[in-house]
């Protein structure tokens, strides 16, 4: 019994598409873009509307107080939200936007560990990943 196996870049047609799996893990990056963007605005206009909330051990550590870094926050989430609505575009400025912001992200979800630990590592994780699908495989999703 034969079987023919169709290569993962082509269509029933055998016309190359130039796509492969990948395209769901770039949807996937402009999805948790929004939502990592969304969930990093959400707690910064908690810091900004009531920093006294946040637990904090030391506030002599922050160059900024706690209000101050939630205006960052809620800025950082608003650039993410629209370039991963760009992502899905296949914008090319929106994957460069989304790379540096996520990077960006990262690095002030690290100096907010003190403040909020668990919920800044599931950001640097979420940023991790949309990196790594952006940079490896985003411009797929412009040719699907």
């Amino acid at each position: 019994m034969a079987t023919t196996v169709m290569p993962d870049a082509q269509t029933r047609s055998g016309v190359d598409s130039g796509t492969t799996g990948w395209v769901g893990w770039i949807a996937f990056a402009g999805i948790m873009m929004m939502i990592a963007g969304a969930l990093q605005a959400f707690y910064g206009l908690v810091a900004v509307f009531n920093d006294e909330w946040v637990v904090w051990g030391n506030r002599a550590n922050l160059m900024l107080d706690l209000t101050a870094w939630g205006w960052v926050h809620v800025a950082i989430g608003a650039v993410v939200i629209v370039s991963g609505i760009g992502v899905f575009a296949g914008n090319v400025l929106a994957r460069t936007v989304g790379v540096l912001v996520a990077g960006v992200s990262v690095l002030a979800n690290f100096a907010f560990i003190p403040a909020y630990p668990v919920w800044s590592l599931v950001v640097i994780a979420i940023d991790t990943l949309v990196i790594y699908a952006l940079v490896a495989h985003g411009a797929e999703l412009r040719k699907a």
